[in-house]
């Protein structure tokens, strides 16, 4: 049915498994939606790349569709805004074209060149102690030992694709290159700019590049775009992708945010210190600060947020909700399972809950360890590795399932305590979004393990559009930030169960006592052979 006349952003949410597309009003009701899947090649030695071509082809093709639908008429969308997988690097020519596929959040293949760069002595832990302590007082962080940050990604090029490095005009994060397809402006906004680590973030009106970290991270100034505050109107779209799309030319384009910054935003928690857990494929527990702050050894930090003039402390667990979707395709329904089902269908997940929701609290102490691809915060540790922990000949495929759920939720704990460490305060409830945040179950888990109420944020998978719209909304003067936690609402509260305090509170801490006591177990069992 179509909404004739009700103004709406088009929001685009590129993520790592698919492009959501949905359209969204100036006070955040989605009018429809759709989703188009992105393939991934994940290479040796901790390659991840993406075709950035394949995510416009998603995008034009999302968008025709949702269109189509009579969900919203391509006339009353007034802006476009783009919230995005973070992290990324999109090498292009001066043309706008990408000379390579897209080095992801995920690719660690520069980790050996960040190691050459931040080194030296006295260090503490891998970094040496001046060049830290110059880059946590002007930016606020420091580049990842993992080599996952774009400065580890295009010093890998420079070294192992000379060639690709010499024809790239400018490196692009993921999302300024959508920009770059929509509006024809090569910027980076004040926040996506962040993960470079080559910004002076030490005043919000007055972020820019500094020659001292660009020297420290070894990057060239003319390789990177020039940079524009965030939730900025950047040009109405560009002719071409106006056709593309089957948008009037006169539609906006806002900088948009990554996925973390913008995902804050949707959920409804933009006051400071009022929290949000994303249960996605990866998961993060964020919230707003009103101050420069850095705790480098749990991997966490404020930086430059979505809305103008505010900081998000921001950190990122790499593993959550990918490790349910590993159980399922991997190990209890694969392509070629018997289970009878399919194993793509979304029924799936509803059978394991099902399942998982009659095992008792606990899991009869079975303990998954989420660290499928290392882990960012509160340790950065790319050598860690997942598993189930105390499995016994009575552990069923319902444990299993259960035992991620509570895997990742412990992992969220951990979390949990050096954010509240940080912001020097209890938290005493938080939002929770993403596509965990469907399941009551991992809802109510979640808040067992926590011990604090949590809410569930009505249509939590959407909370980046939902984001991507509100900041656009911000931006065009339509919205202002006060007004957009009543335009969130609730869908339902979940308490923690006293019953299981004390049951948890064990497990947590055997959880944490299973990394430490293995830690170096797997530091020797991951480390990276010569070919």
């Amino acid at each position: 049915m179509s909404h004739a006349g009700e103004q709406s952003i088009l929001a685009i949410d590129l993520g790592t498994s698919a492009v959501k597309v949905a359209a969204v009003t100036l006070r955040g009701r989605i009018l429809g939606g759709d989703v188009e899947p992105l393939e991934l090649s994940l290479l040796p030695d901790g390659g991840a790349e993406q075709q950035p071509e394949a995510w416009w082809r998603a995008i034009v093709l999302a968008t025709r569709r949702l269109l189509a639908s009579g969900a919203v008429r391509a006339e009353d969308v007034i802006g476009i805004n783009c919230s995005s997988q973070w992290s990324g690097t999109v090498a292009v020519d001066e043309a706008g074209a990408p000379v390579c596929p897209a080095l992801i959040w995920m690719d660690s293949r520069g980790a050996p060149d960040v190691k050459r760069a931040v080194d030296g002595f006295p260090s503490v832990e891998g970094y040496s102690v001046g060049r830290l302590l110059t880059w946590i007082r002007l930016s606020g962080g420091v580049p990842s030992l993992s080599g996952k940050d774009p400065v580890g990604h295009i010093l890998y090029l420079r070294r192992e694709r000379p060639d690709v490095y010499r024809r790239t005009y400018k490196f692009l994060e993921p999302k300024d290159w959508l920009n770059l397809r929509l509006s024809g402006r090569c910027v980076a906004s004040h926040d996506s700019i962040t993960l470079h680590w080559v910004t002076d973030n030490r005043s919000l009106d007055r972020i820019a590049y500094d020659d001292r970290l660009l020297r420290l991270a070894g990057l060239e100034r003319e390789k990177l775009p020039d940079l524009v505050p965030a939730s900025t109107v950047l040009a109405p779209i560009a002719p071409r992708a106006a056709s593309e799309l089957g948008l009037r030319e006169d539609v906006q384009v806002v900088t948009g945010a990554p996925d973390i910054l913008a995902a804050a935003v949707g959920s409804g928690a933009v006051g400071d210190f009022e929290p949000h857990l994303c249960v996605g494929t990866s998961s993060w527990l964020c919230c707003h600060v009103p101050y420069k702050k850095t705790d480098v050894f749990h991997q966490m930090a404020s930086l430059p947020s979505a809305l103008p003039g505010r900081y998000l402390l921001a950190n990122e667990q790499e593993s959550a909700g990918i490790c349910l979707t590993f159980l399922k395709d991997n190990i209890l329904y694969g392509k070629d399972s018997e289970a009878g089902m399919d194993g793509d269908a979304p029924d799936l997940y509803r059978v394991m809950e099902a399942q998982a929701g009659n095992v008792p609290a606990g899991s009869d102490q079975l303990i998954f360890l989420p660290w499928l691809n290392g882990e960012r915060s509160p340790v950065d540790d790319k050598s860690l590795r997942g598993g189930f922990f105390n499995q016994s000949l009575k552990t069923t495929r319902a444990h299993m399932v259960r035992a991620v759920m509570e895997g990742v939720a412990y992992n969220s704990r951990w979390l949990f305590t050096y954010v509240e460490r940080f912001v020097g305060r209890r938290l005493e409830s938080l939002r929770i979004i993403g596509g965990g945040a469907r399941s009551a179950l991992w809802c109510q888990i979640h808040a067992d393990v926590l011990g604090r109420a949590v809410q569930q944020v009505d249509e939590p998978v959407l909370a980046n559009a939902r984001g991507a719209a509100f900041q656009a909304a911000v931006a065009l003067g339509q919205l202002t930030v006060e007004e957009i936690p009543s335009l969130v609402p609730v869908a339902r509260t979940f308490q923690p169960d006293s019953k299981n305090a004390a049951l948890y509170d064990e497990l947590f801490r055997e959880f944490v006592n299973i990394y430490k006591h293995n830690k170096a177990i797997f530091a020797r069992l991951n480390r990276a052979r010569s070919a």
